[in-house]
């Protein structure tokens, strides 16, 4: 049942028609060029998700989350990536998720923030961009050292040559990692 279950994970972002609303008024530049869409997932283990995205054409405004159809507790997802097969693994994110790489990098959900789906290479690409931004932007001799290492752990990673773990909580629940591999446990309050 499990395994079909991923195999069905593979279709996350399958080609359906989302519903669409142009020409709405943008909550930061208050013109009528933003774009609304909507579409609707189903999700393993989960049962329906709906994605939702805001684009602004003029100012380049965007906002996008993941949200359940069924309430969902507060989890945290744990998961040893190990290989290059586990970079293939799904990931679904809402915007309320914090995610930890290793002791790398620590991504706190902030009112920017984004849900997305996408899967464990995507994530860590995304680390990967912020880590760079960080070297490049470091005045000190010692962070720009530091970001470079992270890089490199991080490069082998996506090579297969080394391991990391993975963390996703979520106190909305609406952030999964779709593996058996994956660990869920209940998270703890704060």
């Amino acid at each position: 049942m499990a395994e079909q279950e991923l195999k069905k994970s593979n279709n996350l972002l399958a080609p359906e028609e989302p519903d669409i609303l142009e020409g709405q008024p943008c909550p930061i530049c208050s013109k009528n060029t933003l774009t609304l869409l909507e579409a609707e997932r189903e999700v393993p283990f989960f049962g329906l998700a709906y994605v939702f995205s805001m684009n602004c054409s003029d100012c380049g405004y965007h906002k996008a989350d993941v949200e359940f159809d069924a309430k969902q507790d507060p989890t945290k997802f744990e998961l040893e990536i190990s290989s290059e097969e586990d970079l293939k693994i799904r990931i679904i994110k809402s915007s309320h998720a914090k995610i930890k790489l290793g002791r790398i990098a620590s991504v706190d959900p902030n009112e920017a923030s984004n849900g997305y789906i996408t899967n464990v290479e995507g994530i860590i690409k995304r680390i990967e961009k912020i880590i760079e931004f960080a070297r490049d932007s470091a005045e000190e001799k010692s962070e720009r050292k530091s970001a470079k290492n992270h890089l490199k752990k991080i490069r082998n990673v996506l090579c297969g040559d080394d391991k990391i773990k993975l963390v996703i909580e979520d106190p909305t629940g609406n952030s999964a990692i779709i593996s058996d591999k994956a660990v869920k446990s209940k998270l703890k309050k704060s």
